[in-house]
């Protein structure tokens, strides 16, 4: 590959990383008020793992979390900072990063791609979930007082859980469809 080449492409991945860490901001603005918020986020995340593939889609949900660390309110609710990430909420979108790595660590496993890619995107939501109930237990129960599992299950996880199924399936058949346009 010539180096104008590998140039072009290392451009269009900083874009793409770019595009798609805008796209899930923007999915985080899509809220309804609770506990944890409802939003889009998720979708964000497996979109961008979906199409982007492990590796630049990791990358795309580190950008977008470093964003919102320093400020930039890309956060649900229009919020960023550190507070936010250090709030009862922050593990989730922590999470997200973690959501990220074991859709790329599933990549290589063998069987067929359509089945991995929406095993990944489910163990991946999992491992958001578990850790950012583990987060929310500690910094709501240090604020608030001990909190239980199955009450913090119940406000941060249980509502979640059919529309992140239906956020899965949707980016499923996205990912499949826009893959073929991202180089």
């Amino acid at each position: 590959m010539s180096t104008v080449a590998v140039q072009r492409s290392k451009t269009y991945d900083i874009v793409y990383i770019a595009v798609f860490a805008v796209i899930m901001a923007i999915c985080s603005w899509i809220s309804i008020p609770a506990t944890v918020p409802f939003t889009l986020q998720t979708f964000g995340v497996f979109i961008a793992a979906g199409v982007l593939g492990g590796k630049r889609g990791t990358l795309s949900v580190l950008v977008f979390i470093l964003l919102g660390a320093v400020g930039i309110p890309v956060f649900a609710n229009f919020s960023g900072g550190i507070g936010v990430l250090a709030g009862p909420t922050g593990g989730y979108i922590i999470g997200f990063l973690f959501s990220a790595l074991v859709m790329w660590a599933m990549e290589k496993l063998p069987g067929k791609k359509s089945i991995m890619q929406i095993v990944s995107m489910v163990v991946g939501l999992v491992v958001c979930y578990a850790f950012g109930t583990a987060w929310f237990m500690v910094v709501y129960g240090k604020a608030n007082g001990p909190v239980g599992l199955v009450t913090a299950l119940g406000w941060c996880v249980f509502p979640f859980i059919i529309p992140d199924l239906i956020k899965i399936a949707l980016a499923y058949v996205l990912s499949r469809k826009l893959r073929k346009y991202v180089a």
